[in-house]
């Protein structure tokens, strides 16, 4: 889902500080979303750190990293991903907090965070004049970006939440409307090649619950329709396969940088 020009892709990322939404892309990013929906809960509840605990660890770690990730001058698939997990499990555990700790109805929390994400759009939109991800190459930009994606992922928790447990529909059924409706914004960007920005946007924030309501399947005990699989081997399998693919593709990165000519001295 892109409306860049037709530039080779390894030259654009080089110059972009984010990845471009290829099949890799989109596999991580579920795959993230996954781990960051349970292991909050694996910290929270499996390891018995707490929920308050367990988020100011990970919104230290978050903003280290975040730290990094704004030094950084080129696009670096292990700090991007290593951000995007830890903004994923900040995003679960600010909307547990929310649910659990203050009471907050998920239908509240849904439309607070709905109309958050959507100021951030407005005013990212009205300062650039464009919300595309080919063009994150300055801190400001860079800022609304980040911005966006943590209120994506509190979005799509609180969201996941309310239409998989409060409606009583059940985690698989979740699981399969939000891919679905994933499929459906997939199509109509691949037919009709028109408003690819949109389309992003919108697929990367359907892709929340559906990695909430992957993990929540998985982990879950069977008698609260989930597969009891558990919090500590859905964990630990999501992150090797990240990390699998994620060695992929540094290799692929380096060996792209080693076959391309040096300019001449």
């Amino acid at each position: 889902m892109s409306n860049s020009p037709a530039v080779p892709v390894a030259a654009r990322s080089r110059r972009n500080k984010v990845p471009d939404p290829t099949a890799s892309f989109w596999i991580i990013k579920v795959l993230a979303t996954t781990v960051g929906e349970t292991a909050a809960d694996l910290l929270s509840d499996t390891v018995g750190l707490g929920l308050p605990l367990t988020t100011l660890i990970m919104a230290v770690a978050l903003v280290v990293f975040l730290v990094l990730q704004f030094r950084a001058r080129t696009y670096r698939p292990v700090l991007y991903w290593v951000t995007v997990v830890l903004i994923s499990i900040v995003g679960t555990c600010v909307t547990d907090n929310l649910t659990d700790g203050l009471g907050v109805p998920l239908v509240v929390s849904t439309a607070v965070f709905g109309i958050a994400l959507l100021a951030v759009f407005v005013v990212w939109y009205r300062v650039e004049g464009t919300l595309s991800i080919h063009s994150i190459d300055m801190v400001r930009r860079e800022s609304f970006y980040w911005l966006a994606i943590l209120f994506t992922f509190a979005l799509g928790t609180a969201a996941g939440d309310l239409i998989a447990e409060q409606t009583g529909l059940g985690y698989f059924p979740a699981l399969l409307l939000f891919a679905g409706a994933i499929a459906v914004t997939a199509a109509a960007w691949a037919v009709g090649r028109r408003g690819p920005v949109v389309c992003f946007w919108i697929a990367y924030i359907l892709t929340r619950p559906l990695g909430a309501s992957t993990g929540d399947l998985l982990s879950s005990p069977v008698q609260d329709g989930g597969l009891g699989v558990g919090t500590i081997t859905t964990s630990i399998v999501f992150l090797v396969v990240i990390v699998a693919i994620i060695s992929w593709l540094v290799v692929r990165m380096r060996r792209d940088d080693t076959a391309r000519p040096q300019p001449a001295v």
